[in-house]
């Protein structure tokens, strides 16, 4: 034992306490839909090898959820020992990120700068990692931290493109659509899960409060059940149709799964819908201006002398900026 010692000690004094090295990586979706991915740690953490390959890591995620001061905190729910943290600390959009990552106890972290180079319909990504000093016994590590690294990344990016692929495809029938036109569509059933909600109706206190809500339902889907992207769908707001004339409004959040499964907390509950027609606008704007275009569904029901259900609200992009909604208003008829 004393012999092996002395050959593992005298070779660590060839190997560096700590490590640098770079990797690059081209994937083939243009930066501003690549970057958001890393920006945002709620995405990030779905699609990243070294995080979402556990199934039993569990995450907390803090304000603000993207960009420069936003984090995570990780911990393996079945093993105390494993534990970590991950921050934003510099952001230049579709430019450059700066990670750190603090594992279990260690007081320093990995820091690992991420550059995006546009490449037009193509990104090509830059990984410069700096790995934490090791001490003496234990600076074998830095002998397999690049490879490991490097087969994860492989994965990563692999996960990656599966997500923006999901979303091009979205974003590309997103364009095909028709804004602000009044169309009757048959609408499929879904089962929702969400919560139920009132809030004052005012301009700024009604918004806000949607995504609070939004991000409660999503990372309870994401977290506590484990759902990736492509096992949910868009989030639907379920209200009377009239009732943006009251001083408080009751509805309902909720996305849709495609099947219902114990849920332990409370708060959340389900809701079916079932197939009916219904007449449909779709708006991008303000949230405040969709007002015209819900008067606009009552009034066609009430010409064609149909009785109408509760207005369905389906946020085809992430509600996040009051003034540049994306929605699916639908109201269902019936005779």
């Amino acid at each position: 034992m004393i012999f092996i010692f002395g050959i593992y000690a005298v070779s660590m004094t060839f190997v560096p306490e700590n490590k640098d090295f770079t990797l690059q990586k081209e994937i083939g979706y243009p930066v501003d839909k690549v970057f958001p991915q890393f920006n945002n740690l709620q995405n990030f953490s779905h699609w990243n090898a070294f995080l979402a390959d556990d199934p039993n890591f569990v995450f907390d995620y803090f304000t603000p959820y993207e960009g420069k001061g936003s984090s995570l905190a990780y911990h393996d729910k079945k093993d105390d020992d494993v534990f970590g943290e991950l921050f934003i600390r510099y952001d230049n959009p579709n430019r450059t990120l700066r990670y750190q990552l603090f594992e279990g106890r260690k007081s320093t972290p990995y820091l690992i700068d991420v550059k995006f180079e546009n490449l037009g319909d193509r990104t090509r990504i830059n990984w410069y990692i700096h790995s934490p000093k090791q001490p003496f016994l234990k600076r074998s590590v830095n002998l397999l931290s690049e490879d490991e690294f490097a087969d994860r990344m492989e994965k990563s990016m692999k996960n990656l493109a599966n997500v923006l692929g999901n979303k091009v495809d979205k974003d590309r029938r997103r364009e095909s659509l028709k804004f602000d036109s009044l169309m009757v569509e048959q609408q499929q059933g879904q089962l929702l899960l969400g919560v139920n909600v009132n809030s004052r109706n005012e301009k700024n206190s009604l918004f806000k409060n949607i995504v609070m809500n939004h991000n409660k339902v999503l990372n309870y889907v994401r977290m506590d059940l484990g759902k990736k992207e492509d096992e949910y769908g868009e989030p639907i707001l379920i209200t009377d149709a009239d009732n943006f004339k009251d001083k408080e409004v009751s509805y309902y959040y909720g996305i849709p799964l495609s099947k219902r499964i114990a849920v332990a907390d409370n708060n959340f509950s389900f809701r079916t819908l079932n197939d009916t027609k219904a007449y449909v606008i779709y708006y991008r704007g303000a949230y405040s201006g969709r007002i015209k275009a819900i008067q606009q569904l009552l009034a066609q029901a009430k010409k064609d002398t149909m009785r109408s259900g509760d207005l369905h609200q389906t946020f085809l992009e992430e509600p996040d900026n009051e003034n540049n909604t994306v929605l699916k208003l639908s109201l269902p008829v019936f005779r």
